[in-house]
């Protein structure tokens, strides 16, 4: 057990006030803003403590959202994402009014349906310099940006690229009714491969589009 000062003990839970929900460390929470206009904070708890007088609280990690990072929130950023910094601080546990999932950012593509408590991540975020860890991330499309999970896209059946419909000239209502897609540098292949009667290849398979998109 790590050391702790003189009147501190080290606790293994705590129970956010008015509910029967337990939090522990290593459970993400959201924390009250001194701004009531603003959304809840959220950060992941690394510690749990009370005094001699039995105040409670707890040493946590935040997470930034993008509008709270140097950079500000960017086209590719998604509604529920968050950066984890390495940013600590001591709060009153009185501060936190519930829990909430931050996912890896795949496991949060595979959810079926996002609550309003899940988040995700896929950065690590350093609050004094506004770097990212890692600096890098796959690009898609011709616009070449990663992948905003709450964004439609289409796969393109040959290059197995992704592609922004509005990218392509298409709406997002015309991309769902689509039955196989081919992007732009694709097609013009196609065409070379066209039979002299001008019917496409029979041996080309046309495999239905796929759509890339997180439900809410």
């Amino acid at each position: 057990m790590a050391k702790t000062k003189p009147g501190k003990k080290d606790l293994d839970s705590y129970t956010i006030k008015g509910t029967n929900k337990v939090v522990r460390s290593g459970d993400c929470v959201l924390m009250r803003p001194s701004d009531t206009d603003k959304p809840p904070y959220v950060a992941r708890v690394e510690k749990i403590e009370a005094d001699h007088r039995n105040n409670v609280k707890v040493r946590v990690r935040w997470y930034y959202r993008p509008e709270e990072s140097i950079g500000g929130r960017r086209q590719f950023h998604g509604a529920k994402e968050l950066f984890l910094s390495d940013h600590y601080d001591v709060q009153s546990a009185h501060t936190i009014e519930g829990k909430c999932v931050v996912h890896s950012f795949k496991n949060y593509t595979k959810l079926e349906n996002v609550g309003t408590e899940d988040y995700f991540c896929r950065f690590e975020y350093k609050a004094a310099t506004g770097g990212f860890t890692p600096d890098r991330v796959a690009v898609y499309c011709k616009c070449e940006m990663p992948y905003n999970p709450d964004d439609l896209m289409v796969q393109c059946e040959a290059c197995k690229d992704w592609f922004h419909p509005s990218c392509m000239g298409m709406t997002i209502e015309q991309a769902k009714k689509l039955d196989h897609f081919l992007c732009s540098d694709c097609s013009s292949d196609d065409d070379a491969k066209k039979s002299p009667n001008g019917f496409p290849d029979s041996s080309i398979s046309e495999p239905k589009v796929e759509t890339k998109r997180r439900k809410r």
